[in-house]
């Protein structure tokens, strides 16, 4: 992978939203985490927003250890806050809400391109209030062992793979393209 010049605390220019999946982390804690689904999303050639306030700043190691030298090759930015993603796109059924807060599980989700996959901080998910205004949007992972929930950057990746499956024809074809 060729580096670019674009350091690390540059947002990507002239984000795609509606040629693309999109990836919303809403005040992510977890460095470790963010660099990962970072990671994923240059692989998938997906764009990531982070809604702050962030639990680490955007030069954290772990950020990017986990993002390696992929960081500058992905397409994202930082919001300070949801209203500021309201204003992206106000057609609220471009929104995909995942939560363990609900029985819809993310299969049931039709995704096309321009969609918003969002994913709320990992020790208290989504506000409450806007998965109550959102019900008809709210999907979840089903887990049937012990546990409350799945890491963050393992939750967005089955989601987001699923999406690109729908997308792609099963992977035949680039959804992009």
């Amino acid at each position: 992978m060729t580096e670019s010049p674009r350091p690390l605390s540059e947002p990507w220019p002239n984000m795609d939203y509606d040629h693309s999946l999109n990836i919303v982390l809403v005040e992510p804690e977890i460095p470790g985490n963010t660099g990962t689904i970072g990671r994923m999303c240059v692989g998938l050639d997906l764009t990531l927003t982070l809604v702050e306030p962030l639990g680490y700043t955007l030069n954290d190691k772990q950020l990017r250890r986990a993002g390696l030298d992929y960081w500058p090759h992905l397409k994202w930015q930082t919001l300070p806050n949801l209203e500021a993603l309201w204003s992206i796109c106000d057609d609220p059924r471009r929104f995909y809400f995942y939560t363990t807060k609900t029985d819809r599980p993310y299969a049931a989700a039709q995704h096309r391109r321009g969609d918003f996959l969002i994913f709320g901080k990992e020790t208290k998910g989504l506000p409450e209030s806007l998965l109550a205004e959102h019900p008809e949007r709210c999907f979840t992972i089903p887990m049937y062992g012990k546990i409350r929930s799945l890491n963050l950057a393992l939750a967005a990746g089955v989601v987001a793979y699923d999406a690109v499956r729908q997308m792609s024809d099963d992977f035949q074809v680039q959804p992009w393209s």
